[in-house]
């Protein structure tokens, strides 16, 4: 199998030293998530277990990447004030990082001068990006990633998140 046709999972079990994720927008609205956004509209409450049925995969990734060695960074740029989606995310980040994540968040007004790519994306080893499509309205797209390893996608994917983690506030320190 070609790392194009690998999934995430396997591209996160195949990198060696680095995993960097870039989140761009203020709303996604997968289906796979519309219940627990909502009780968090409702309540406030979200989900903080990392052995929860929802987090539980998720966080055993993580855990074995950073036991090979591999770092994992997340940038979040939003827009101020934030959406519900926004503090849901903010609310949940405890767990990324109790997974051994680090996270940091910066204010869209604070990147009009940088060059960004058109969508999130994960960043494998500086060698290869799979982006994440969605449609206007958050949900996923079809297709829902694609996956490349050119050399100027890459530069300007790793110049991008570099840019941004300078300038962003680690989670602890971000108020919303």
């Amino acid at each position: 199998m070609t790392q194009s046709e690998m999934g995430f999972s396997d591209l996160l079990a195949a990198a060696r030293y680095s995993a960097v994720h870039l989140e761009m927008r203020d709303s996604y609205d997968v289906p796979d998530e519309a219940e627990a956004v909502e009780r968090f509209r409702r309540t406030g409450e979200s989900d903080l277990d990392p052995e929860s049925e929802y987090w539980q995969d998720w966080t055993a990734m993580l855990r074995q990447a950073n036991a090979r060695g591999v770092v994992i960074r997340r940038a979040r740029i939003v827009s101020e004030p934030v959406t519900l989606y926004t503090r849901y995310l903010h609310a949940m980040t405890p767990v990324n990082i109790t997974a051994g994540e680090q996270v940091r968040w910066l204010a869209r007004r604070n990147t009009c001068d940088l060059a960004l790519p058109g969508s999130d994306f994960w960043l494998f080893d500086d060698h290869g990006v799979r982006f994440n499509h969605f449609t206007g309205d958050g949900d996923w797209a079809e297709p829902r990633t694609s996956y490349t390893e050119d050399p100027a996608v890459v530069k300007l994917c790793a110049t991008a998140f570099e840019a941004v983690w300078e300038r962003a506030v680690p989670h602890d320190q971000y108020t919303l």
